[in-house]
Formats: C-alpha cells, structure tokens, sequence
C-alpha cells in the first residue's frame, strides 16, 4: 500500500514536466489524482499512462488558471468526484521574456496571471473546504529565481519572490488550522519550459522526479510538521 492511499490531490499545470513528474509519484503513491492544464490531449495521455501502471483513479480538467472560474470548477469537479481534496499543488508556470528592458508587457502580464494570480486562485478555491476539515497541504512550486535574480530573470524572479512571499504568509495565516503550506523552489530542471527559453545552459539540470520526491517528503510527514521551504538545487 503506497504512502498516500485514500489520499486526493489535484496538480496544475500537469499535462508535461515538473506537474506531470508530481502527478505521476503521487498517482504511484496510491492517491487519486486530479490533473489539470489547458492541453487536454496532454492530460488525457498522462491520464492513460498512470491508469497503464495500475497507479491509482486519474480525473482530468480543462484548466486555465488564470480564470478564476475555472479553478473553481476544477476544485468542484474534483471534490464531487473524491469527496475531499487533501492536497493541491499549484505547479502551473510561465517563464517568458523577463528583462525589463525587452519592453515586452504582454508577457510579463502572462507571468504575472499563470505565476501570482493563478496561485492565488487555487488557494482561494480550496481553503474553505480544507478548513472546513482542519486537514490539508497547499504546495507552492516557486523556482529557484524567487531566492535571487540575474540580468535576464527581473520579472519572473519578481513573480517567484511573490510566490514565496504568499507561501509564508500563508503558512503564517494557517497556523494552527491543521493546514499546511510547503513552498518547493527548485533549480533548472530539464523540461521544455527551459528548453524554450533563452535561460537554456550546458549545466546539468534535475529531473523532474527531483522535484516530485521533493514534494512526497513534505506531504508524508507526520500532521504536526509542516515543511515549510524545500530548495532543490543541480549539483
């Protein structure tokens, strides 16, 4: 029986890299996953391949986190469908053209609504329900960036550094509640965000299970722990 069993989580941004990495270690932990994202061609063969492995009951929805209503319907779904949601990753992310002297407004506003906005939305939706059960673990995927900043990084470090901020906050908030925030900041991870984008170096990067394994040290421990900061770095 698998560390998880009987256990709910819904994982954005889950149709490729880090999320799908989560989805699958969580799926192979025995909990029921929910995967959202916009490519429901993407979901449905994550959807297929956890199902194939015999990990456990896979729910997909069409999301886009930066509609509110969407999340919404995404935690709806979900908790129709399992009853509860024990764990919500919000791991959706958006690394586009960060210096602010490219002048390139329309992608820091896609930063700012899928990194900031869209993590926002997903603690609104499901806190009332996880406090409701004084039960629960909201994980936070920030990025190393959110711990420092380079020439090229300015205003995804300033969505990252936002994430954080929210992170502790909240944990800060939810003291005592018996809910849970774990804020997760990994280092380059080989997924097709970097390998897109202009930041792409010869370095060695994690793999996207790093993050995962990273992500079911903090949601096993015992009720009164609460890992708060999880930083993994390439070597």
């Amino acid at each position: 029986m698998g560390l998880l069993q009987g256990k709910t989580a819904i994982i954005t941004g889950a149709s490729s890299g880090i999320g799908a990495g989560i989805a699958n270690e969580l799926a192979s932990e025995g909990a029921n996953v929910v995967l959202a994202a916009r490519r429901t061609e993407k979901l449905n063969e994550l959807e297929n391949e956890i199902k194939e492995q015999g990990s456990g009951n896979v729910l997909t929805v069409q999301t886009d986190v930066t509609s509110r209503q969407d999340v919404e319907e995404l935690v709806k779904q979900a908790e129709t469908t399992f009853n509860h949601v024990d764990i919500f990753v919000n791991n959706a992310g958006q690394m586009l053209s960060s210096q602010v002297l490219s002048g390139k407004v329309d992608e820091w506003e896609q930063m700012i609504d899928v990194n900031i906005k869209g993590v926002l939305f997903g603690i609104n939706s499901i806190l009332p329900s996880m406090l409701e059960r004084s039960s629960g673990h909201i994980i936070n995927i920030a990025s190393v960036s959110g711990l420092e900043v380079t020439k090229v990084s300015t205003v995804y470090s300033a969505t990252k550094f936002a994430v954080r901020a929210i992170s502790t906050g909240l944990e800060k908030e939810l003291a005592k509640t018996g809910v849970r925030v774990t804020n997760i900041s990994p280092g380059m991870v080989d997924t097709s965000l970097v390998s897109g984008s202009s930041w792409n170096n010869e370095r060695k990067k994690l793999e996207t299970k790093d993050i995962a394994k990273a992500v079911i040290y903090a949601v096993t421990q015992p009720d009164y722990v609460n890992v708060n900061e999880i930083t993994v770095r390439p070597v």
